[in-house]
Parts: structure tokens; C-alpha cells; sequence
């Protein structure tokens, strides 16, 4: 399903300015200055522009324009959920299929393949569902599916689907007890 780019921006928005003290959220539309959110901005106008075949070009030049200013590299190919929220961007690269909505990924974060994949072979590429957090540096490898609500511990390989509401850990990553 095709999601308006404002409607995305207005969930990502609303998920950056959370009071958690108070567990209400209102948006504060100072944030979108914000340099928590602005790499977002670049990530959504990416993918809006890679929609369209006359302006695929230009959401390529955004991917570059992300990763030289705040060293996070995401593939316009990614469908991505409303909600995003990326405490740190530096280091992180994005090539998953599909990723939910209200997730947290955090820097040094790789979701992508096990192998070179030039062409986007969608069967190599993660899905990661709705309310997932990866850890720093976490790794997310595969064609495979890191289920809702679950949590990738910081610098965890995860090379096997995670059920949902699962904690994973370790190199190779299992599941906490």
C-alpha cells in the first residue's frame, strides 16, 4: 500500500517527539529541523521520488546526500512504516524489503543480504516487522523476518528469523531465555 509521504512524516514526526515521562505524544513541528529527523525527511522524499520513473534519478542523488551528510545509507527500494525513529544514524545501512512501522534502529545498524546483491532479489532481503529495535551495530542478514514487537541486541548477528516479541543475542544470534 502506497502511503502518502505527509501522513509517513507526520507518524515519524509524532514518534521523535514522544514525552516519555508522560506517555502522550504531540508533535513539535520545531523538530523537523531536528537532525534526528531531517535524515527521515531524505529517506521518505527517496523513496517518494524512486516511485515515479521520471524522478528515480533524483532519489538516488538523495540516498548520497544522506550518506554524506549523516552516514546512513537507505535503498529507495525499502518500503518503510510510519513512525521511524533513529536515535543515531552514523554507519547505518538499510536494504531490507519492507520494515514496519514504529521502529527503532539505532547507528552501525546493517539490514541487507548475505551476499552481493546488485539487483535487489527481494528473497535475499530482510523483512523487519512493526515495533522492532536494533540495537547498535546490530547485523540483520538474509532473507528473513525479524517478527513485531521483537528486540536485536546491540552487536548481534541475526542470520535466522526472530519470532515476534522474541530478544535476540550473540554472534550468531539466539534467542534470550
Amino acid at each position: 500500500m502506497k502511503m502518502n509521504i505527509f501522513h509517513l512524516l507526520r507518524q515519524d514526526l509524532v514518534r521523535l517527539s514522544e514525552d516519555y515521562e508522560q506517555k502522550t505524544a504531540s508533535v513539535q513541528y520545531w523538530k523537523i529541523i531536528h537532525p534526528r529527523f531531517f535524515p527521515v525527511i531524505l529517506i521518505r522524499l527517496s523513496r517518494f521520488f524512486y516511485q515515479s520513473v521520471w524522478l528515480r534519478p533524483l532519489s538516488y542523488i538523495l540516498v548520497w546526500v544522506n550518506l554524506i551528510i549523516f552516514g546512513i545509507e537507505v535503498t529507495p527500494r525499502c518500503s518503510i512504516g510510519g513512525g521511524l525513529f533513529l536515535p543515531h544514524t552514523s554507519g547505518t545501512v538499510i536494504g531490507a524489503v519492507r520494515i514496519g512501522e514504529n521502529v527503532t534502529i539505532f547507528q552501525g545498524v546493517t539490514i541487507g543480504t548475505r551476499h552481493a546483491d546488485l539487483h535487489f532479489n527481494i528473497s535475499n532481503r530482510p523483512v523487519i516487522e512493526d515495533g522492532v529495535m536494533l540495537g547498535a551495530g546490530s547485523k540483520v542478514l538474509g532473507g528473513i523476518t525479524v517478527g513485531a514487537g521483537a528486540s536485536v541486541a546491540s552487536n548481534s548477528l541475526v542470520i535466522d528469523s526472530v519470532p515476534a516479541g522474541a530478544t535476540v543475542i550473540g554472534v550468531p544470534a539466539s534467542i534470550k531465555v
